[in-house]
């Protein structure tokens, strides 16, 4: 074959790769910092790295996009009369990776507690309401379907600051709210800080969290139901005193299944390790830990304080669980101890087991900073779980929250 040929040839194999190449590639648009971010994201979108972006009015990441957020890039709600949010619609995405030196920060020009809707959600992942699906309470968005490892992306190293807008009374937005989310998804390293609703709330779904903060928010720090059965670890939740946050905060965690029906199934069974819960030791707001509305629970190497009630039981089939030995309470340490509305439970059923103790004097640095040895190894039970055999969350030698966390 003459040489001529030989170079045509590769010229027009060369174009033809080059053209389909760039048939295939998809169109993604990027938002230049300063720019807005509100409405309908139809296709794929990137907020650069290190950027600042407003947010106005509620912003849907609908089926088949998926929205990348850079590290370091801030989304600040506008203060105005438009209620601001983010929601991700079930097929949509969010890749949202900061780092622990510069996470993702979403906050607010209006510096209080309920100042914007925060970030939802929506999965295709078990609930257990009449129908398999339901209406996300924000932007009535449909969640809830027949895929446990559904994926809606990434979330690490992200702080969401002063959520929580109340749309009405039965509506409040949320710091982190996941509506049917699958363990396809992860979320790791992700604060939320001073909300006035609930820091994370699960509606059902089988999301798994780890290295999560919940600060001073006045709800409910950690709120599940719907029939959540993923799994946690290190986790902290942290309530300031009200005279100096200016508002009270509820229960440390409140759990519940489904209150118009305990029995329904998918039953809330999540596993949790690694937690530290500290109250505001309010006498209002007493709950600490509220196990309730049919709820079962795994909870494994865990310190409760600053609340009058570190840990209440609630409901037959709750309660039952917990006697059965269904539900599991393992290595957890309580300041004072458990009371039980329906009688079934008790603190002495709680103390057989000679992991768990009552009464204790838990101090920490740095407000939540601080463990007590002896703790179950859960590692040796599921590869999703570190090796942390201590009670508490956030080992002095390993502080994970240093750098990003407020």
């Amino acid at each position: 074959m003459k040489k001529g040929i030989i170079k045509t040839t590769v010229i027009a194999l060369a174009l033809t790769t080059l053209l389909f190449s760039c048939e295939d590639e998809p169109d993604v648009k990027t938002l230049k910092t300063g720019e807005e971010l509100t409405g309908e994201i139809t296709e794929d979108l990137t907020l650069e790295k290190d950027g600042t972006y407003y947010l106005s009015g509620g912003c849907h990441v609908l089926d088949g996009a998926t929205l990348t957020i850079q590290e370091g890039v801030n989304i600040v709600a506008k203060d105005d009369d438009i209620v601001d949010y983010i929601l991700i619609e079930k097929g949509g995405k969010i890749m949202a990776t900061g780092t622990a030196k510069n996470p993702i920060i979403m906050t607010s020009e209006l510096k209080e507690a309920g100042a914007w809707g925060g970030l939802h959600v929506c999965g295709n992942a078990p609930i257990n309401v009449t129908g398999t699906t339901s209406l996300s309470e924000i932007g009535d968005a449909p969640y809830g379907g027949s895929n446990p490892a559904d994926n809606s992306g990434t979330m690490r190293y992200i702080r969401i600051e002063y959520a929580g807008y109340a749309f009405s009374e039965e509506k409040e937005a949320n710091g982190f709210t996941f509506y049917g989310v699958g363990n396809g998804t992860t979320v790791e390293y992700c604060q939320a800080y001073r909300g006035s609703d609930d820091g994370f709330e699960f509606f059902g779904g089988t999301v798994n969290v780890k290295y999560v903060i919940s600060t001073d928010n006045s709800d409910d720090s950690f709120d599940w139901t719907e029939g959540w059965t993923g799994k946690g670890q290190f986790m902290v939740a942290y309530q300031t005193d009200a005279a100096t946050l200016g508002y009270d905060c509820d229960c440390l965690m409140e759990c519940d299944n489904n209150a118009n029906n305990n029995e329904l199934t998918p039953i809330s069974f999540p596993t949790l390790a690694n937690v530290t819960l500290i109250g505001n030791n309010s006498t209002t707001a007493k709950r600490g830990i509220r196990l309730r509305a049919g709820t079962y629970v795994k909870l494994y190497n865990a310190l409760v304080t600053g609340k009058p009630q570190c840990l209440t039981t609630e409901t037959v089939f709750t309660e039952n669980s917990l006697v059965s030995g269904t539900s599991i309470l393992d290595f957890v340490h309580l300041s004072n101890t458990v009371t039980s509305k329906e009688g079934i439970y008790s603190e002495s059923l709680f103390t057989s087991n000679t992991n768990n103790a009552i009464n204790q004097s838990l101090t920490f640095t740095g407000k939540y900073i601080g463990i007590v040895d002896g703790g179950a190894n859960m590692s040796a039970v599921d590869p999703f779980f570190e090796n942390a055999p201590y009670k508490g969350a956030v080992d002095p030698a390993n502080n994970w929250t240093s750098g990003w966390a407020k």
